[in-house]
């Protein structure tokens, strides 16, 4: 990636800076344990960049039964990363790996990234009315 290496082996991802990065800054993930983020990395394919100081400075996840769908989710950018295309690069490595596990459908959920997406081809689900969504009930 450029001046950034991508990995994808769980070992190398700092897991404890990706919890940092999700529960404290990212919307969609705000108050997430860290148990909760190591157990979604130990079931997901893993993405990370790092910095010619091996310092990880950027994360994607995907979770996928391999053949069908694909989920991409907890995309996230270190602050002081942000606005040099790294997002764009890490995106495109997913995809790239979706591509040549010949997954069919990946969808994913954004309040404000579409442009980035949508120049991978992601667009507005075709009829949103058959999705649902299960909340669980308090207990």
């Amino acid at each position: 990636m450029s001046d950034h290496d991508l990995r994808t082996d769980l070992a190398d991802m700092d897991l404890d800076l990706v919890h940092h990065w999700l529960s404290t800054d990212a919307y969609w993930s705000l108050g997430r344990s860290r148990e909760a983020v190591a157990t979604a990395a130990e079931h997901s394919l893993n993405f990370g960049a790092f910095d010619a100081d091996g310092r990880q400075v950027a994360y994607a996840r995907v979770v996928t039964d391999h053949a069908n769908f694909a989920w991409l989710c907890d995309v996230y950018v270190d602050r002081p990363h942000r606005g040099r295309g790294l997002g764009t690069r890490l995106v495109a490595a997913v995809i790239d790996a979706l591509d040549e596990l010949g997954i069919p459908r990946t969808l994913l959920a954004t309040r404000d990234a579409h442009q980035v997406y949508s120049g991978f081809g992601f667009g507005p689900l075709p009829d949103p009315t058959m999705w649902m969504i299960r909340t669980p009930r308090p207990a």
